[in-house]
């Protein structure tokens, strides 16, 4: 059975996405079965796992289905990059979902609905989801078993954090299991301002602190342009920051 983990922060340019798909090339590298869906409308995390439209349905159609009941086979929709790891891409077509989902029956549910067909498929269902509070980061807290939080190291970003934070306390009465992951500094650096935010999201999360962080790293950028993961990029620093997440996470280093 599938642990489903939630990527999510309402403040953009955290590093969700570079985190979805590293952690689960990383989590792939240690033969964990892994699915990323992207649950973004601008479909970052498609671009960056080399996604091109081929007609088969992504995520928001998949959701379209569920919600008119329409036959939609959700396997029809995974697709391997050319690294291996599987994913759901998304695309603008998402964007329409926060208006057919209004008028749905258990419309906080879609999402959770749709996944139950490949959880036992998989030991990771990695969702990227969107910098928003509607009705897609609902659904997408509805259905995981934890959220993992990244928090760029920098002015402001604890704003953000706690509105996520009052989002996840609302949820959990659809969803009780839902648990914090961990806090992920992302983009850290040298500068006094970083390694303020750093030592107060220690102070704040305790042991919900990852110990690995992700710096501050021209890598980050190439790796989405070149469209191949810092796992997969020899050499990188990032992936090895990755990896010492995805070994957190699956219990190889403890904390």
């Amino acid at each position: 059975m599938a642990k489903v983990i939630a990527i999510a922060n309402v403040k953009g340019g955290v590093g969700k996405t570079t985190t979805a798909l590293n952690l689960g090339a990383a989590l792939h590298e240690l033969d964990q079965r892994v699915l990323l869906i992207d649950f973004d409308p601008q479909g970052n995390l498609s671009k960056y796992a080399g996604y091109l439209p081929d007609g088969r349905p992504t995520i928001g159609e998949i959701l379209y289905g569920q919600v008119n009941s329409q036959a939609c086979d959700i396997g029809a929709a995974i697709r391997v990059n050319g690294e291996g790891v599987e994913y759901i891409p998304s695309d603008i077509k998402l964007a329409s979902a926060e208006f057919f989902l209004i008028s749905a029956i258990a419309r906080e549910q879609v999402l959770k609905s749709a996944l139950s067909a490949v959880l036992q498929d998989y030991d990771y269902i990695l969702i990227d989801c969107l910098p928003s509070l509607g009705i897609l980061m609902i659904n997408a807290l509805a259905c995981a078993d934890s959220v993992l939080i990244p928090v760029q190291t920098e002015d402001f970003s604890l704003d953000g954090l706690d509105l996520l934070l009052n989002v996840y306390e609302s949820v959990k009465v659809l969803n009780p299991g839902l648990s914090i992951e961990g806090v992920l500094a992302t983009m850290t650096d040298n500068t006094n301002m970083s390694k303020a935010v750093y030592s107060a999201l220690s102070r704040r999360f305790a042991e919900k602190f990852f110990r690995a962080h992700i710096s501050r790293r021209v890598e980050a950028t190439n790796s989405t342009y070149m469209k191949q993961s810092l796992i997969g990029t020899k050499g990188s620093k990032l992936g090895g920051q990755y990896r010492a997440l995805a070994d957190e996470i699956t219990g190889k280093v403890l904390v």
